[in-house]
């Protein structure tokens, strides 16, 4: 995504990456970059959370705007669900959560087909 940003703004095309890979941006450099503290694959936040989503939509625009010198970089505020040590146990399954991490898959499958099944047209996102 970074050279790809890098070659839209080569050609006059103003650019913002999303992402949870701060290491890597820092090295290879973007002209704006929104980090957020999430697990990679959601970059505006958890599935079916919209309303921190279009806050992050919201910041990445301001970003655009504001943005005055390269390789700006800002922060979201937020942690993932709401929890900073998100890392400690993010898909960690043991014997005692295995149950229970099982059950929420399960959920959320049922939620994706009843979704799907209400409107078939709409792309379902998977987490």
């Amino acid at each position: 995504m970074s050279l790809v940003a890098r070659h839209l703004e080569q050609n006059a095309i103003p650019t913002i990456v999303i992402g949870s890979a701060l290491d890597i941006i820092q090295n290879v450099g973007v002209p704006r970059y929104l980090h957020t503290d999430f697990p990679l694959g959601n970059p505006l936040g958890a599935p079916y959370d919209r309303t921190v989503q279009r806050k992050h939509v919201e910041m990445a625009l301001k970003l655009l705007e504001q943005a005055n010198q390269p390789k700006t970089i800002r922060r979201s505020p937020f942690s993932w669900q709401g929890d900073p040590g998100w890392r400690d146990d993010y898909s960690r399954v043991t014997e005692n959560n295995r149950a229970e991490v099982a059950a929420a898959g399960e959920a959320r499958r049922a939620k994706q087909a009843a979704m799907k099944k209400n409107n078939p047209k709409q792309q379902i996102p998977m987490p």
